[in-house]
């Protein structure tokens, strides 16, 4: 899905999900979840090619606690309580994306289940959670439909 045309409420809890947008668009949604003063996390994925290396990057810019076990069901726990980095809301941007999801295709799929499973989890608490992960404009091509 594609913030293009429209804006997204980040306030709202009940909009909660993983979004599809360009590149362009992070800056634009970086601002408006600083205006409500929501924490921002961005991590960039360029070069990156694998689960280790991704989950080393979430560890990073998420500024994950000590303990984090680096694999799947440590990144579910942690990114459904973010109680480390105290706001009322989260708004995690992903730039070059798109290495990830041709490289290791399993691995960037595991992500979207993730990010979806803890935007959910915050949905049902009141809790505004939104994940955009920026691609190509090709990725939005008729002619690609692999997003």
């Amino acid at each position: 899905m594609s913030t293009h045309g429209f804006d997204l409420d980040l306030t709202r809890a009940a909009m909660n999900g993983v979004y599809f947008v360009g590149a362009d668009d992070l800056g634009r949604l970086a601002r408006g979840a600083g205006e409500a003063q929501l924490h921002v996390c961005r991590t960039d994925l360029a070069g990156c090619r694998d689960k280790d290396e991704l989950l080393r990057r979430l560890a990073v810019s998420l500024q994950l606690p000590a303990s984090f076990g680096h694999n799947w069901d440590a990144l579910a726990d942690c990114l459904r309580d973010l109680g480390w980095l105290p706001a009322w809301g989260y708004v995690l941007l992903f730039e070059h994306v798109d290495e990830l999801r041709q490289s290791a295709a399993a691995d960037y799929d595991t992500l979207l289940g993730i990010l979806d499973d803890a935007a959910t989890f915050g949905g049902d608490h009141d809790t505004p959670w939104f994940a955009f992960l920026a691609l190509p404009d090709s990725a939005f091509d008729e002619d690609h439909p692999s997003a």
